[in-house]
Formats: C-alpha cells, structure tokens, sequence
C-alpha cells in the first residue's frame, strides 16, 4: 500500500525530517536530544510522539540539506524541540486542512509562550507579530524555499498558583502562579527550559487535563469516584489517578496523591510524601522524604528526609538525607550531599538571571528559581546554592571551611578534585563541545 493510507491511528503516513542541533546545552554539556525531559529522552519523547503519524525518517544538519522538490507529505523539525501529543496533533490536523506549506508561529497573545518558553531562548526566530519555531508541515509538492504560512496553535493555557505568599515576593494577588499549557511547544535552549517542559508543561499540564476531563466527562467522574470507594482511598489517592509499575515495594504509611505515576521496581518507604509526580523505574524512597511535583528518573536513590519540590531529577542520581531541592534540575549519575540547600528567591527585590542558549546572563523570567546541577558531579555536604547558579557537569565539590556557599557558577575548571591528589579516581566523562579528554583504561 503507497504512502498516504490510513493506519492504526486513522492518520495519513508521513516522511519527518530531522534537523539536527548540535549544540550543548549548559552546564551538562550534552546536545538537548540526548537530555532527559519528562523522565524519557528529548530524541525518543519526539519519536514516540509522532509514531502514529510518519512511516520514513532523514536527519539532515541543515534546512538547506532537505530534499527538494517535495514529493510526500512531510514533517521537518529540530531535534532540541518538545512538543506534546496535543499540540502535535493539532497541528498536523490544521495544517492538513490549509493545505499549504506551514511553519508553527507564536504571538503575544499566548501568556505561556510569553511567559516560559521566550525568555533565555534562541531558536525562535521573530518576523513581524510572529515567533516562528523550527517546526515546519509540507504537503506533496510543496516548495520549501517559498515562505511557510504562519500556523498558530491555541496552547488553552490555563492560570496555576503554585505559591501562596506575601506580596512583597511575588504579584498584587499573592500569588506565585504557571501559565500551564494543555498542549504547548517548547525549544530546550537553556537548562531552564527543562525545568519548564517536566514542571509547567508536565505536571502542572497533567493535573490541569485532569481537572478538565473531570469537570467535562460525567462518566469518568463517576469511574474515578467508584474507584475510590471500593478501594476506599480518598479521590487523589485511588489507583484511577496513581499508577503503580509492576513488583513495587510500598510501606502502607506511605501517602501517594495523584495524578501520579509510579515505576516498576520501585521501593518507597515509611512516611513518604509524594504528590503529582512522576517516579522512575528502579527508584528507592526512603523513609521521611517529600517528593512534590518533582519527576524522579529511572534507577535514582533518596535516603531518608531527602526534599524535593518541583525539581527534576536524571537517572541514576543520589539526594541524600535532609537535603532540600527546590525548581532545581540535577543531571544524571549526580551525588548530592546531605544537609545542602538549593535556595529559589532573591532575598534582595530583583529579578532572578540565568545563561540562555548563547551562554549569556539574561532574565529568567521567573520570580523564583533554583539551581541546576550537571552530569557525574559528586557535591559535598552542607552546601548552600544561591538561585539559578549552575555547576557544570564532572565537577566534584568538598565540604570544607572555604567552599559552604555557592553564590557563582561552578565551572570544570573550579572543581576540587582537580586540586586533588588523587584527581584521576575522578574521570571527566561530559567534555564541552570540541574540548577532547584523554582516555586512560
């Protein structure tokens, strides 16, 4: 059967092109695709998304390199690009109905574009009322060197409070507060922006969809109450909104509230807090820790009073005890040390700075914010991190009289260890980009 027939998914096959983005993202020194959003890889998150859509599949390094005249219905994109089921399927199905080549535009009437994916970014490219992301529809003989039609997508955003505080802290209302999509798109250009794609994106856009399908759909408001009554579990806490993997350790103190999604293999212990999260496969809880609205990758540790609130957390990572994350993102086989704390508000009233794609300090865009951790760093105990600093993958920090505050990025160069005598126990596995480093078996 030719391209272009109806599959499983009742949608037409197609060809996606790939552009491939080779820069590295800050401070984990790894291009966006190979990073972590929403506990799954950026590469495999785009591939599962479009799965129902497209059958044929080319990376180019350029939009110049895509084959030209074209012949099938394709879709090109780069791959430092999120964008969610909803918001892929809308915008398949309105560009099939213009008919015409098209690019995925913004305005500023969208708050969560304005609000989360604008600041710190640079893949989007402005052109008039319009911003313009690396994502293109063609249709059978459309030229891709004629200009796309602008195709703006209702992300149906939805106002959150995550905070309740004192005005002098946050807006006129109190109120710390998401512009949540319930389908969006997102350029990961800035570590910050995975905090935006787990946190505003994931689990603040998981919870509002299901506030919405309950308030919309009378049958599965009633399957959901049902469910809590035969299992006699408040709403949040029945097995309609926390799912549990398979062979799962879980003491009966241990309180799970959804939406929540719970791994394979995984052991949580007495007094566990967890909250809209998302929790890996092989993770280990221990007693007394909080996990609110955090996502939690595959094979992670926390022993017992480890904290984490809307924090990101790579596979393979260690938290221990009575240390306190919050709207941080670790990368991944990171040990952080007992007795630490990252900080998230600028004591003094001003607005909280970041790197963005280019590498430079810019606005954030967000009245609180911590900080963010690189791969295969080991931080000592007893650290205290100023908000949005960063510390670069590979760096290793030791507890002493002279390094307790962090108040600047940490880069290679400023590791301990280096100064260590025995440094080479200690490999550098995330070079930046160009930078070689010798092996040694």
């Amino acid at each position: 059967m030719q391209a272009g027939f109806f599959g499983e998914a009742g949608a037409f096959a197609m060809r996606k092109i790939i552009l491939r983005d080779e820069r590295h993202i800050h401070p984990f020194n790894e291009e966006a695709r190979d990073l972590r959003v929403q506990n799954k890889p950026l590469w495999l998150h785009q591939r599962d998304t479009l799965s129902r859509y497209v059958d044929q599949e080319l990376e180019v390094a350029t939009f110049a390199q895509v084959p030209r005249p074209v012949t099938v219905e394709t879709l090109v994109y780069r791959d430092n690009l999120f964008f969610d089921q909803a918001y892929i399927d809308e915008f398949i199905a309105s560009a099939r109905r213009m008919g015409k080549a098209c690019r995925a535009a913004f305005t500023k009437n969208n708050k969560t574009f304005i609000r989360h994916a604008l600041p710190l970014a640079t893949s989007y490219t402005q052109l008039g009322e319009y911003y313009f992301a690396d994502l293109w529809y063609f249709p059978p003989g459309a030229d891709p060197d004629a200009p796309p039609e602008p195709l703006v997508i209702n992300f149906q955003s939805r106002e959150i409070g995550f905070y309740r505080v004192p005005t002098y802290m946050s807006n006129d209302k109190g109120e710390l507060v998401y512009q949540v999509p319930l389908r969006g798109l997102l350029a990961i250009d800035s570590w910050v922006h995975i905090y935006i794609c787990d946190a505003v994106y994931g689990l603040f856009g998981r919870g509002a969809r299901f506030e919405d399908r309950l308030n919309s759909d009378l049958g599965y408001n009633l399957r959901v109450l049902a469910r809590s009554l035969l299992e006699g579990r408040q709403v949040l806490q029945c097995s309609e909104l926390v799912q549990i993997g398979r062979n799962c350790i879980i003491h009966p103190s241990a309180i799970i509230s959804g939406p929540a999604t719970i791994g394979d293999n995984c052991t949580i212990g007495a007094g566990v807090v967890i909250e809209n999260s998302t929790i890996g496969d092989n993770v280990n809880i221990s007693q007394g820790c909080q996990v609110m609205l955090s996502t939690v990758g595959d094979g992670a540790f926390l022993p017992f009073r480890a904290s984490l609130f809307l924090t990101t957390l790579m596979e393979h990572s260690i938290v221990a005890q009575n240390t306190c994350l919050q709207m941080c993102v670790i990368g991944r086989r990171t040990f952080i040390g007992a007795g630490s704390t990252f900080t998230d508000y600028n004591l003094l009233p001003q607005p909280i700075r970041a790197l963005n794609g280019d590498g430079e300090l810019a606005e954030a865009g967000a009245p609180v914010l911590g900080g963010c951790v690189g791969h295969n760093c080991r931080i000592g105990s007893g650290m205290i991190i100023y908000p949005a600093r960063t510390i670069e993958s590979d760096v290793v920090l030791f507890a002493s009289a002279e390094r307790r505050v962090i108040d600047r990025n940490v880069a290679f160069e400023d590791s301990d260890h280096l100064r260590a005598r025995n440094a080479h126990l200690h490999k550098r596995l995330y070079p930046r980009k160009g930078e070689k480093v010798a092996e040694t078996w």
